[in-house]
């Protein structure tokens, strides 16, 4: 009898090393918004991003003469080319760039994981792809969200359980973990409106402050930017 494939999610970075292994491919989730934006700019031609813990780090690579994006708290920093926002990585001006880029959450996860077997960035716009991609590479997966703060958070959860709900499609069988489990419970309950969950979350009440309900409802789109960003040692390419 063969071993079933695994999915598992772990619903923060600071779990992270209770759930790593050599085995699986991480998927790092950001929903609102770095891993979003970082799909957004590859969809429009960015060559490479990369992630970065620290403000310093992405100050040096600007001031090497990379694009830099900057944010902390939601909030663009000052000096710096870009935020997290996806609206920021729709120029042309970012074709056949290299970007370097540090959030206050996605980024943060990516540098946990970043030994892991692979690392692929994951946001509901580019569900699709990223999916039929999991499936092909015939391996074990762990659902990394990046949440807030290294605090659960319902977006990057709910986005957790919308990957496991649409494997288990797939032609693969998968024994789930009770993360995994729990959120294809509440994917399946939402998802014909996902938004509700968001109606009085902190994330909805924080965005709602600085007016960034645009920033939700594109974040929220499926399949718009159909891209599979893969870490490549220190950087971020399009897998596709």
């Amino acid at each position: 009898m063969s071993t079933l494939l695994k999915i598992d999610t772990c619903f923060s970075p600071y779990l992270y090393p209770i759930y790593a292994d050599t085995e699986s491919i991480v998927v790092v989730i950001d929903v609102f918004r770095a891993t979003s934006a970082i799909c957004v700019a590859f969809a429009h031609g960015a060559e490479k991003i990369i992630p970065v813990a620290t403000l310093e780090e992405a100050l040096q690579y600007q001031k090497q003469g990379f694009l830099a994006g900057a944010e902390r708290d939601a909030v663009k920093i000052e000096g710096f080319d870009f935020g997290n926002s996806p609206y920021d990585y729709m120029s042309p001006h970012i074709k056949g760039k290299t970007i370097a880029l540090t959030t206050t959450n996605g980024t943060q996860a990516i540098e946990a994981a970043r030994h892991a077997h692979k690392v692929v960035i994951g946001s509901f716009l580019n569900i699709d792809v990223l999916c039929q991609w999991l499936v092909n590479q015939n391996r074990n997966i762990l659902l990394l969200c990046s949440g807030w703060k290294n605090k659960f958070n319902i977006e990057d959860s709910l986005f957790a359980g919308a990957v496991t709900h649409q494997l288990l499609k797939s032609n693969h069988s998968y024994a789930l973990g009770d993360g995994c489990l729990a959120m294809k419970y509440l994917y399946e309950i939402g998802k014909e409106k996902p938004t509700k969950f968001f109606n009085h979350s902190t994330h909805k009440e924080r965005f709602a402050k600085l007016h960034l309900k645009k920033d939700i409802r594109y974040c929220l789109v499926p399949n718009s930017a159909p891209v599979v960003p893969i870490l490549n040692g220190s950087y971020l390419v399009n897998a596709l």
